[in-house]
C-alpha cells in the first residue's frame, strides 16, 4: 500500500508516470508542476522557490541519464538479429539497468525532498487529494469492468 501511495503521489504531484514514461516523454515544464501544487496546497513564495530549485536540480541530473537510457534502449533493439553480439547486449543491458536504478533513486529522492518542503497540513491535503483520485480511478475501473460483463446492446 505504501508503494501505491508513493507512486500515486509522484503521478499526482509531479506528472511523472514512472521511470519508463520518464524515459519516453519530457516532463511538463516545472512552472506547471509548481503551479499545480500551489493551487492544491496554497504554497508560500519560499516553498514555490524551493520546489523550483529542487526540480531544476533534478532535471539537470536526470536528463543526461534519461537520454543515455533511451540511446541504450535503441541500441539494444539494433542488436536483434542472427549475427548478435551477446557480450555487447549484456554490457548495454547492465548499464541500462544501472541507469534505471539511478533514475529511480533520484525520483524517490526528489519526491522526498519536495514533501519535506510541505507543512503537515499540506501533506494531509495532498494525501486526501491522492486518495480521492485513487477512488475515482477505482470507480472508473469498476464501471468499465461492469460494462465489459454486460452483453452488447443491439443497434436500433
Amino acid at each position: 500500500m505504501k508503494l501505491t501511495k508513493f507512486l500515486a503521489t509522484i503521478v499526482f504531484a509531479l506528472g511523472v508516470t514512472g521511470v519508463a514514461a520518464a524515459q519516453q516523454m519530457q516532463a511538463p515544464p516545472q512552472g506547471d508542476q509548481v503551479d499545480q501544487l500551489d493551487q492544491l496546497l496554497d504554497l508560500d513564495e519560499n516553498q514555490q522557490q524551493e520546489i523550483r530549485s529542487l526540480l531544476d536540480e533534478a532535471e539537470r541530473q536526470l536528463t543526461p541519464k534519461e537520454q543515455e537510457a533511451q540511446a541504450l534502449q535503441a541500441r539494444l533493439g539494433d542488436y536483434v538479429g542472427p549475427d548478435f553480439d551477446e557480450n555487447a547486449i549484456r554490457q548495454d543491458a547492465a548499464r541500462l539497468g544501472d541507469l534505471t536504478g539511478e533514475i529511480t533513486a533520484e525520483t524517490v529522492l526528489l519526491q522526498s525532498r519536495i514533501e519535506a518542503v510541505f507543512t503537515e497540513e499540506q501533506r494531509q491535503r495532498l494525501d486526501d487529494a491522492i486518495a480521492q483520485q485513487q477512488q475515482q480511478m477505482q470507480d472508473l475501473q469498476d464501471q468499465m469492468q461492469q460494462q465489459e460483463g454486460q452483453p452488447a446492446q443491439p443497434a436500433q
